[in-house]
């Protein structure tokens, strides 16, 4: 994606610490303007931290925060008008209306009276609560209070979203339209920056991941390249129609291949070759002029659980 500008979240050797707790020690990453971006780790590993002093609620013991190219301590007041915080526990006020809730926040961030009808009913349009706009936010489901939530934040229009377990406690159906939603705000050119413990949640969301295990960064960036195998050579899933016993002998014995391995003792093989512009082609040209019935062949890609677990630990260091 290219991008013009700042990037919409910039985190240079951020540290924080409670007593003689670290929280986050010199965490950095950097999150490009219109991307989807996730932030995950186990319990305990900062990620909450990491996002209030994005979002202005923690003062950083150390490090540069810049939101939009504005510093979170020195600019406040300016960052707080370009982005939404959506907390993991928020206060609803349940004895308003979906409407009135909406109309009071609005009010709050200095929307004037006369445009905040036209305000509430497109971002309700947007969160798919036009029907629910006079019912009592106390009567709602988890769901539809978790979509008043991002009403809320979505009233004052800001570029940057930052979300924090915005999935926490809802059924499938719920998550679903939920992700859906945020799709969509990308798609208008919104930041969407969400905290999670969960990565496959995040999986097919988001563009771009963070992973922070106890306090520190292990890995930012691409979702594709985080399931790359850590290794200098090229790797291949080979699936085949009809396995033999010396299949694994003839795919090892294919110009560039250095190792060849059966994968659960099925009809699919990992080959590893030596890295090369044309590796792949080369192995699937040598797999057919050996009459190798092909079924499936791609890049040999960790599995999400596999390489979150490699990256992470647990809890806070």
């Amino acid at each position: 994606m290219s991008q013009s500008g700042p990037a919409a979240i910039e985190v240079v050797n951020l540290s924080h610490a409670f007593g003689s707790r670290w929280a986050v020690r010199n965490a950095s990453f950097e999150v490009p303007q219109g991307a989807l971006h996730g932030f995950v780790g186990p319990n305990g590993a900062g990620k909450t931290t990491t996002l209030k002093s994005i979002c202005t609620l923690l003062i950083p013991h150390s490090g540069t925060i810049r939101v939009l190219g504005l510093d979170v301590v020195a600019q406040t007041n300016e960052v707080r008008r370009r982005l939404g915080f959506m907390p993991d526990h928020f206060s609803m006020y349940r004895r308003m209306t979906v409407f009135e809730y909406l109309d009071f926040f609005a009010a709050a961030y200095g929307i004037p009276m006369t445009q905040r009808d036209k305000v509430i009913d497109e971002v309700l349009t947007l969160t798919d609560m036009e029907g629910r706009r006079e019912e009592l936010v106390g009567g709602l489901s988890r769901g539809m209070q978790q979509r008043v939530a991002l009403s809320r934040v979505l009233v004052s229009d800001p570029d940057v979203l930052l979300l924090d377990e915005p999935a926490s406690g809802l059924d499938p159906r719920a998550r679903i339209e939920l992700m859906e939603i945020l799709r969509e705000l990308k798609r208008m050119g919104k930041t969407i920056f969400i905290s999670s413990h969960i990565l496959s949640e995040l999986a097919e969301l988001c563009d771009s991941v963070t992973i922070i295990d106890a306090g520190r960064i292990k890995y930012s960036g691409s979702i594709s390249g985080l399931l790359k195998r850590p290794t200098e050579h090229a790797g291949f899933r080979v699936g085949v129609a009809a396995g033999s016993p010396d299949l694994t002998e003839r795919i090892s014995s294919l110009p560039g291949v250095l190792q060849t391995v059966r994968v659960d003792a099925g009809n699919e093989y990992r080959v590893e070759m030596e890295a090369r512009p044309d590796s792949g082609n080369r192995l699937l040209q040598g797999l057919i002029a050996q009459g190798v019935l092909v079924s499936s062949f791609g890049e040999d890609r960790r599995h999400l659980n596999e390489a979150f677990m490699d990256l992470t630990t647990g809890g806070v260091g």
